[in-house]
């Protein structure tokens, strides 16, 4: 029997930073380029950080070179730890249950499939005590379009744990639209928390294998993955 390979989505899946990322953006921005811009309208949500940058760039006129994004990304780095120290960050409701019970799970292993840099990934999540859980993990840094993550995912799992792992027994949490998607375009399977932006009604449209409203009830996560 092949283990179930659960893939994390972070911003709104497992922890909400209440705009931390946004705001460490904005003073990056400041910082790097010298311009103290406002974000409204810019969509985040389920977005890779390259896509958000290159929004930005777009609004203020800053050139999209690979240089100008190297620069973004080493200032948003630099003050995205202070700026999460001043926010409400926090864990979801079950999400650290459930990542710990995954740790432990005989037919599971998990990693992590995010917009976020792998950078970023690390000062998020290890700032609460969450980053060493995932020895594996796909990331902006592989593609800046979401849906290409999947196959980067999968093979360092297979790398990882010296086993396959079939599409059908690959999920992706998450709480976008965005997210769901990436799940279908490799054939995994999706399940979607309304924890984010996106409400219940508006995630089931998108055709996951299973809608939550949030993670609370762990016995039925892991009910849905069959684990």
């Amino acid at each position: 029997m092949h283990k179930i390979l659960i893939l994390w989505d972070i911003d709104g899946t497992i922890l909400h930073s209440t705009g931390a990322g946004m705001r460490a953006l904005q003073r990056a921005l400041k910082e790097v380029f010298g311009i103290d811009g406002s974000f409204e309208g810019i969509d985040f949500a389920g977005r890779t950080d390259p896509l958000i940058m290159r929004q930005i760039f777009a609004r203020y006129g800053i050139e999209a070179s690979a240089g100008n994004i190297a620069r973004f990304t080493d200032g948003y780095i630099e003050v995205l730890p202070s700026v999460l120290d001043e926010s409400d960050s926090r864990i979801l409701p079950g999400a650290a249950e459930l990542i710990g019970e995954a740790a432990k799970h005989p037919g599971v292993v998990q990693g992590l499939l995010t917009g976020n840099f792998q950078r970023g990934a690390k000062v998020k999540l290890g700032h609460h005590g969450l980053w060493d859980f995932f020895p594996i993990g796909a990331f902006a840094d592989d593609s800046e379009v979401r849906n290409e993550l999947g196959p980067h995912a999968i093979r360092r799992a297979r790398g990882h744990w010296g086993m396959e792992f079939p599409s059908e027994r690959v999920w992706i949490i998450g709480d976008t639209p965005h997210d769901i998607a990436c799940a279908r375009a490799f054939g995994g399977r999706a399940l979607a928390v309304a924890t984010g932006r996106s409400p219940s009604a508006d995630l089931l449209g998108h055709g996951p294998d299973a809608v939550l409203e949030n993670l609370a009830d762990t016995r039925e996560f892991w009910r849905i993955l069959g684990a």
